[in-house]
């Protein structure tokens, strides 16, 4: 297996903001979903924590029972994991479930102004929702219908390594929003990430800056070869939002980078003077915290 390599000596500074404790953070209710196989609650929640936010994990079979689950919430997190065994395909039958307990209760969240983040089985799952890139959806409506998906990745098989992530500033994404023009380096592992649009919307995704997050080379340029992508994604496809930018997914996991200690070259970092208070993963997270707080966020 060729890794990926990472330069040490180059500082890697990603978000225009501090990193930790946000102010006014404490107002913001996170809902982070559990169960069917999902694995990843305990870091996605440890992350919003980090940044002073209420966080509650539950297990989707409650949620659907609690008609005020989502009461004070702001932002929902589908997580990564292996959602029902990835039967049929990653994320198709949670996905199913959501839209058939939750789809009306979810589409009123969004338009009250909620935020959606998903990671790895999480953007495959609102993927398949229609969540993103949800093109021509209108306020009232029910989820949009699927204009993309997830599949296998091109060299066939689970992948796990970490990876370079390039940020377009143009994109309306309200979770990398203070990004700066450093690439940001996050864990990558999945089996299923190989992102595509249908084609009647893919100029459309593309002209809007629907795309928020690219597989990076060394160089820092969007790439679909292989292992700097680790599925083939055309263009470099690493996550898609929404028109609007509070609804996000991306197949890396920025919630498995929260401590310095993190990244695979540390210690290097660390003895060249360029070790970070903090993961930059944590950068993505903070990003939908802050949107949350926004006065344009209602």
């Amino acid at each position: 297996m060729t890794p990926t390599t990472f330069d040490p000596e180059r500082p890697a500074p990603v978000w225009t903001a501090p990193l930790g404790m946000i102010e006014g953070a404490a107002d913001v209710g996170v809902l982070v979903f559990t169960g069917y196989g999902l694995n990843c609650e305990d870091e996605t929640s440890a992350g919003f924590e980090m940044l002073g936010a209420r966080t509650s994990v539950r297990h989707f079979s409650d949620v659907i029972d609690d008609p005020a689950a989502l009461d004070g919430v702001r932002i929902v997190v589908f997580g990564g994991g292996f959602s029902f065994g990835d039967h049929i395909a990653s994320g198709r039958v949670f996905a199913n479930r959501v839209k058939a307990r939750l789809g009306d209760r979810l589409a009123r969240f969004v338009d009250d102004g909620g935020l959606v983040l998903g990671i790895c089985n999480g953007f495959q799952t609102i993927v398949k929702l229609g969540l993103v890139p949800g093109l021509n959806r209108r306020v009232g409506d029910p989820l949009a219908l699927q204009q993309a998906t997830v599949v296998h990745n091109d060299r066939l098989g689970y992948r796990n390594e970490w990876v370079r992530l390039t940020i377009d500033p143009r994109s309306p994404c309200v979770f990398t929003q203070g990004a700066t023009d450093a690439l940001l380096e996050v864990p990558s592992r999945h089996g299923e990430g190989k992102v595509l649009l249908a084609p009647e919307f893919e100029a459309q995704v593309l002209a809007g800056g629907l795309v928020p997050v690219r597989y990076a080379d060394a160089s820092g340029s969007p790439t679909q070869r292989w292992p700097d992508n680790p599925n083939g994604s055309p263009g470099g496809i690493a996550g898609l939002c929404d028109p609007t930018g509070r609804i996000f997914g991306l197949m890396p996991h920025p919630e498995a980078y929260l401590y310095p200690e993190n990244h695979p070259n540390w210690i290097a970092q660390r003895d060249h003077g360029h070790l970070p208070t903090h993961g930059a993963g944590l950068g993505i997270l903070a990003g939908g915290v802050r949107a949350a707080l926004s006065p344009t966020a209602s």
